[in-house]
């Protein structure tokens, strides 16, 4: 029998649940869904329902005061609000019998309403993440004797939200990881010191000093992340790399943990992949339109080897990933080979490579051509054997797509030689180079004109023979930021991408065959149309986008052409 309308209201009214189990079962054999339940609840209590509480604010004082614990158990929220009562959204039968034990908890007044539990809860995890950073408490009060019980607790997904009783240890580590994770950074160095142990944050591609640890600490917090990621903790003369996940909220972040001993200490390198950060399109990387252009035609191609180039962090993968997602179909067999996984892309399978298990890039190449895929992404060409693969596999009728560590698109050739690629082979194979860097963006709420900086610019065009004039795009006058508080007085927020595209034509494929150095190539590729990092770099510039300081310091040495 279903119930609803009136009905329901009378008979929610007039029944006594003596446990939420009891209403569940009820409102199961009654064929009534757990969010009418609600309403009628609420309607028979007197409490307003609301469907959503996404344009709520949540209140300081709830998420100071009260566990994320008990929030999450109990699944009730605080919001703010003008007047002297704290309305709390309630999301299960529970929280009715908890409303006098929060309102003493919290020294408020109460105001209940209810809401579905999915909003509150994603509500819960907003608020907490939002909250201000408590690593630099958690340092003043950290005792080396408090810790050392604590080093072999360890749960297999750490929720860095949620640290109310743990160990001073317990509660820095996670702090120092969530504070990386709000700042976005990429990696976390924690560097011993003669006397102090100092925690640096990479925050878009530089280094910042973020914290200093007691020395006499410094064991106990070395030895807490090794458990994390499942190291050795008794091992402190080698090198050891280890891998772990956390969740900040809604978020999970992977963690790639390395150590390597120095002379003060164990020296520990944290690189953080969010999961949950979405994927970018080819538009979204900042490639001006006529490299975009070329870029795309060159992915569509039905076979041939694009390798994307650039130092590690340079944003080679998410080049990659985006190009993926736009040829992505149903009518292509997609197969990645990558280490780690970035990112989780649908309709693509992606495998780990795992060298300790002895699935290397080459010896995975082999299996993947045996799933008769369409198009390849190997992660990156480390030695012979992977380029031969790769090129064999471009010329066997494949899209193979790969990155190489080089300075620029040309010198990506001569390392395919270096390897001990024939010249012929990669002539054939090789359908562009596309090297990249990444500059950081002018942060936008503390960004102004810098008419100083405006003879510099002029030099750079005329040592370059750029051929703009800087007065027909854009405004001509160059920008920085001032340093804010949104941008930790860097002036700088987020990154953009220089790129240089090289397309192998017959002239290039000569050069190849020829073994022809990269300043040769390099030309050769201008005559035909290529854009060099610094001449993106400088259109960027005058789009106000980066400044000068920027572009030199990633592309100086990189278009020198020695």
């Amino acid at each position: 029998m279903s119930l609803a309308g009136s009905d329901l209201q009378v008979q929610v009214s007039e029944l006594v649940f003596d446990s939420a189990e009891t209403l569940y079962h009820w409102a199961e054999e009654n064929q009534i869904e757990e969010s009418v339940v609600f309403q009628a609840l609420a309607q028979a209590r007197g409490y307003p329902y609301l469907e959503s509480v996404s344009d709520k604010l949540p209140s300081a004082h709830f998420v100071k005061r009260y566990p994320i614990a008990l929030a999450r158990s109990k699944c009730v929220m605080g919001f703010e609000t003008a007047g002297d009562g704290l309305p709390i959204a309630l999301g299960s039968y529970e929280s009715l019998a908890q409303l006098d034990v929060i309102a003493r908890y919290l020294g408020r007044r109460l105001e209940p309403f209810f809401a579905p539990a999915a909003q509150i809860r994603s509500a819960i995890n907003a608020a907490y993440e939002k909250r201000g950073s408590q690593t630099a408490d958690t340092i003043e009060s950290l005792d080396p004797s408090e810790v050392l019980a604590a080093l072999s607790q360890s749960q297999q997904r750490e929720d860095l939200l949620d640290s109310s009783g743990r160990s001073p240890v317990i509660r820095l580590v996670n702090s120092i990881l969530f504070d990386a994770a709000q700042n976005r950074a990429s990696d976390i160095h924690i560097q011993p010191y003669e006397d102090v142990l100092q925690v640096r944050f990479r925050i878009d591609g530089v280094l910042f000093d973020q914290f200093k640890v007691p020395k006499a600490s410094q064991e106990e917090v070395l030895s807490r992340i090794k458990v994390i990621g499942e190291m050795n903790i008794a091992e402190k003369r080698l090198p050891q790399d280890g891998r772990a996940s956390v969740q900040v909220g809604d978020r999970s972040i992977d963690l790639r943990i390395a150590s390597l001993p120095t002379s003060f200490g164990e020296r520990i390198v944290i690189r953080l992949l969010d999961k949950s950060a979405r994927l970018y399109t080819l538009e979204e990387l900042g490639m001006p339109p006529r490299i975009l252009e070329r870029f795309r035609k060159l992915i569509h191609l039905e076979h041939g080897l694009i390798l994307v180039t650039g130092p590690t962090g340079g944003g080679k993968s998410t080049t990659l990933y985006a190009g993926l997602q736009e040829i992505n179909s149903s009518h292509s067999n997609v197969v990645t080979l990558e280490d780690p996984i970035e990112y989780q892309l649908p309709g693509i399978s992606q495998t780990q490579v795992s060298e300790k298990k002895g699935l290397t890039f080459a010896g995975g190449l082999r299996s993947v051509l045996r799933q008769d895929p369409d198009i390849i992404m190997v992660g990156e060409i480390r030695d012979r054997e992977t380029a031969e693969m790769a090129i064999q596999s471009a010329l066997t009728g494949h899209m193979v797509f790969s990155t190489l560590h080089t300075n620029d698109a040309s010198s990506a050739i001569n390392r395919l030689l270096d390897l001990g690629i024939e010249p012929y082979l990669a002539a054939s194979s090789l359908v562009g180079v596309l090297a990249q860097r990444l500059v950081r963006r002018i942060c936008p709420h503390c960004k102004r004109e810098a008419h100083e900086s405006r003879g510099e610019v002029m030099r750079m065009i005329a040592a370059d023979s750029y051929p703009v004039d800087p007065t027909q795009e854009g405004t001509g006058v160059p920008y920085v930021g001032k340093g804010c508080k949104l941008c930790r007085g860097t002036g700088y927020q987020g990154r953009i991408g220089l790129f240089e595209l090289l397309k192998v034509d017959e002239n290039v494929q000569s050069l190849i065959q020829t073994r022809a150095n990269a300043a040769q190539v390099r030309n050769a590729a201008r005559a035909g149309g290529m854009k060099l990092l610094r001449e993106d770099g400088m259109e960027k510039i005058i789009a106000g986008q980066t400044t000068v300081a920027e572009v030199v310091r990633v592309s100086m040495e990189d278009d020198s052409g020695e």
